[in-house]
C-alpha cells in the first residue's frame, strides 16, 4: 500500500476531522486536505463516489487506478498509524 496516494475529504470545523488530521500531523504524512465546504468539486466527489457527504472520509488511489474510501475517524486513524510503520 505505500505506493498509494492519499486524501483526506474533510472541513474545518468538524471534531472527528479535527482528531484525523491530528494523527496526519503526528505521522507527518503526505495526504492531501480536501475540504468540501471550501471546495463544491471535493463535495461532489465524495458524493459521487460514497453517496453521502459524511466526513472524515480518506480516499486511497493505488497504482492501478483503484480508489478505496473510508469513512470513521477510528478506523482512518488506525488505518494511517499502519501505513505509516
Amino acid at each position: 500500500m505505500e505506493t498509494a496516494t492519499l486524501s483526506l475529504y474533510h472541513y474545518q470545523s468538524c471534531p472527528f476531522c479535527e482528531l484525523v488530521g491530528r494523527a496526519i500531523d503526528r505521522l507527518g504524512l503526505p495526504i492531501e486536505l480536501r475540504d468540501i465546504q471550501r471546495d463544491p468539486a471535493h463535495r461532489n466527489a465524495l458524493i459521487e463516489a460514497t453517496g453521502r457527504v459524511t466526513v472524515p472520509c480518506l480516499r486511497i488511489d493505488d497504482v492501478p487506478g483503484e480508489s478505496t474510501w473510508m469513512h470513521e475517524s477510528a478506523d482512518i486513524v488506525r488505518f494511517l498509524e499502519d501505513w505509516a510503520s
